[in-house]
């Protein structure tokens, strides 16, 4: 697996008392980490620097590479000629200004996405010449919205040769890109596979020691690269729709239930809980280097209720949301994944309160590092570096 190039030096000891000599500690007589490889754990930037400017846009790019993520991530999905373009959803109404476009108004329609009726405006009814005239905006009302509209939409190319720029001899930017909706795209006759691997090739990272990761919920996406001759590392994602507060158990409702591609193959009967079986781990295996799963897989929540049956406010803010679930005993999920011989990059972590654990007392980076004792191999963040900043306190714990 990649090993992010940003260093943490060796902790010097104490001035020996008989010489006055520095001494520092051999690498081979410190702790060593719970990570599959024995390195520090990955920060990735989700989206970019998401959590400060809009999403997967050149300017959340560039500041997550300041913040000094070890990876930028970000969704592909394509335009009507081609071009894979960084978004979440192939819907522009959802993290787009497209809907202050006059010119762009009768393109508004209603379409299936992976079996989700949406309505808005669609990437694949727009050239990447249309498309670059629009302002990307951010997607959570609590973020600064000062910048909406004034970042453009960013290529997978211009991502790649962004990185490259930006590494250097002592420091290598590492892509992580998702095949976002790729059973829906290859309905529209816009593959996304493809055409990743002609970009990769020419940029001449296509190896497992490419500073790359690719990403996709579709088991059949993945195996589709691998067949087609990609050799990066590959990383199944794996999802859920909800917690239930009562018990803290995930729970499965479309379109967060199942691949879609096993949906389109009949197997409705299956849900994304397979894939962190033993057995799942194993079949994973057969096709990626590890494993991507949202965090309650790691360390489950649950509510508190009260008498009458309703979740207690604990943090007493009127609201009954995340914040007021606390942890609960760690899964064996990366334990399970490492013995399978998988890496396990977890998402999504962000700073917000309503999105912590009442347990970790509204600070992120106490649960960054909860993650990271039980030998995280990798995180997805919004905010690199608060990631960061909890993995130098984690590393220093121990005393690396």
């Amino acid at each position: 697996m990649f090993k992010p190039s940003i260093l943490v030096c060796s902790i010097a000891l104490a001035l020996s008392a008989c010489s006055g000599d520095d001494v520092t500690t051999p690498e081979s007589t410190k702790p060593a980490l719970l990570t599959l490889d024995g390195q520090q754990p990955l920060v990735v930037a989700h989206r970019g620097a998401s959590g400060y400017l809009p999403e997967e846009t050149y300017e959340a790019y560039v500041k997550a590479i300041e913040l000094g993520a070890d990876a930028i991530e970000p969704d592909l999905i394509s335009t009507k000629d081609g071009e894979l373009i960084a978004r979440h959803d192939p819907n522009l109404g959802t993290s787009t200004d497209v809907a202050t476009h006059p010119e762009f108004a009768d393109r508004k329609k209603t379409r299936l996405v992976d079996g989700e009726e949406q309505t808005g405006w669609f990437a694949s009814d727009f050239t990447l010449k249309e498309i670059k005239t629009l302002g990307g905006i951010s997607t959570d009302a609590e973020r600064p919205q000062e910048f909406n509209g004034k970042y453009k939409i960013v290529t997978f190319q211009e991502i790649i040769d962004l990185a490259k720029a930006k590494s250097s001899a002592t420091r290598t930017v590492a892509v992580y890109p998702e095949t976002k909706n790729p059973s829906y795209h290859r309905a529209l006759g816009l593959p996304l596979e493809d055409k990743l691997i002609e970009i990769l090739n020419k940029a001449g990272w296509n190896s497992k020691t490419a500073p790359v990761f690719v990403q996709s919920f579709e088991p059949s996406s993945l195996k589709y690269l691998k067949a087609k001759g990609l050799n990066t590392k590959l990383i199944q994602l794996i999802d859920a729709d909800d917690v239930d507060m009562k018990t803290g158990k995930l729970t499965y409702a479309l379109p967060s239930d199942r691949p879609y591609d096993w949906t389109l193959a009949g197997q409705t009967s299956r849900f994304f809980s397979e894939m962190v079986t033993p057995a799942g781990l194993a079949e994973i295996k057969t096709y990626a280097d590890g494993i991507g799963p949202w965090k309650p897989y790691i360390i489950p929540v649950k509510g508190t209720f009260g008498a009458d049956g309703k979740q207690l406010d604990l943090n007493g803010d009127g609201k009954v949301n995340y914040a007021d679930a606390t942890s609960m005993a760690p899964t064996s999920l990366i334990s399970d994944a490492h013995k399978a011989g998988l890496f396990v990059h977890a998402y999504t972590f962000r700073n917000e309160k309503r999105r912590i654990p009442a347990d970790f007392k509204n600070d992120p980076k106490a649960e960054y590092k909860a993650f990271f004792r039980l030998g995280l191999d990798g995180v997805f963040s919004d905010f690199a570096d608060t990631a960061i900043a909890a993995r130098s306190e984690y590393l220093k714990e121990m005393g690396r």
